[in-house]
């Protein structure tokens, strides 16, 4: 079991560094997130869209293939979620993830350099 973040999600979807590495890694996995990743990456499309307008169809399709992947949405707890924040200097959001990761003893595959501090700070890893 993988929790994964936007960010991986996000190099894989719009074929940017370290999509492909990141594909591969989560190859055969059960993979899980908190409910906000679709958000994030409909958000990720807009910045994608504002930045590269003449690609908006482009960035939509590759959105629109969020739908294939097999990710198992999982709720966190918000108290915990918002001390992990606190204690790591992370936004709430990135929090839910690393609060996921700890709660089901699972892998966080992410490409957001603070998030990935904060988990190798929480598992020693």
């Amino acid at each position: 079991m993988i929790v994964v973040d936007a960010s991986a999600i996000a190099a894989v979807l719009f074929n940017e560094h370290m999509g492909e590495e990141i594909e591969r890694r989560l190859e055969g996995e059960v993979l899980v997130a908190p409910p906000l990743i679709h958000l994030e990456m409909a958000n990720a499309c807009l910045k994608r869209i504002i930045r590269h307008p003449e690609a908006r169809d482009l960035w939509f399709e590759a959105l629109m293939t969020l739908g294939d992947w097999q990710i198992a949405l999982d709720d966190v707890d918000l108290r915990e979620t918002v001390s992990l924040a606190a204690l790591h200097g992370l936004t709430a959001y990135d929090a839910s993830y690393l609060w996921l990761s700890r709660e089901l003893g699972a892998e966080l595959v992410t490409l957001d350099a603070k998030l990935a501090r904060a988990y190798s700070a929480m598992t020693g890893a």
